[in-house]
């Protein structure tokens, strides 16, 4: 499911911006923090859509040449997670804003700009505790993302709803077979954040993510 929020932009009036973002944001986003995403949006205009899942990120942020940048998040993420990412990838966009594209993506520019915007989030005080406390956790060490920080990602993902038949990654014992994405690997040794894992077809060795969630083989 896609809802797109380019066209409120272009509202006549800032109380019917605001008016539309709640009602959309809502959706998606802790009924507490709405307000703060909502004013996000009004502060720093963008092309903000919810996006279809997908595998390889949970949300980004594009700069235009021409009109207004991009954000994108996606739509299949639990309320904490989809407002920690889009903190992030608002936080790109104000970095880009600021320094342009002279700096690193996740450099010192971005990682300030981050920690700043995740700060009242936490100490609103409506987060519950194991989050608010994994977040304070990154903020002394901020990494490029939430799926980046290993802690902060496995919190998060205990507020995701069941997902049928489908298991941690670093739930399983050594040597045990598993399928991810209609492949069979055999699971091996742990190397920083990801296991080293067998393909069973190919016997070629691929890293995968420990939080990576997959089906295992009886």
């Amino acid at each position: 499911m896609q809802l797109r929020l380019k066209k409120a932009l272009f509202l006549p009036s800032v109380s019917n911006k605001v008016t539309q973002y709640h009602k959309v944001l809502s959706k998606y986003v802790p009924e507490h923090y709405v307000s703060y995403v909502v004013d996000l949006l009004i502060q720093h205009p963008v092309q903000f859509r919810v996006a279809k899942p997908r595998k390889t990120k949970l949300g980004d942020f594009r700069a235009e040449r021409q009109g207004l940048h991009k954000i994108t998040v996606n739509g299949d993420l639990n309320p904490y997670s989809f407002l920690i990412t889009t903190i992030h990838e608002f936080a790109h966009l104000v970095t880009f804003n600021e320094h342009g594209a002279r700096v690193k993506p996740h450099g010192k520019e971005w990682q300030q700009t981050y920690s700043k915007m995740l700060y009242p989030v936490v100490q609103a005080g409506h987060l519950p505790n194991d989050i608010a406390e994994a977040i304070e956790h990154s903020l002394l060490n901020v990494k490029a993302s939430s799926c980046t920080d290993q802690n902060l990602y496995r919190v998060l993902m205990q507020y995701d709803p069941p997902k049928d038949g489908l298991v941690v990654l670093e739930t399983l014992e050594k040597e045990c077979l598993f399928e991810l994405n209609g492949k069979t690997y055999r699971k091996g040794n742990l190397r920083r954040t990801r296991f080293v894992c067998t393909n069973t077809h190919n016997q070629r060795k691929y890293l995968i993510s420990a939080l990576a969630l997959v089906k295992k083989i009886a």
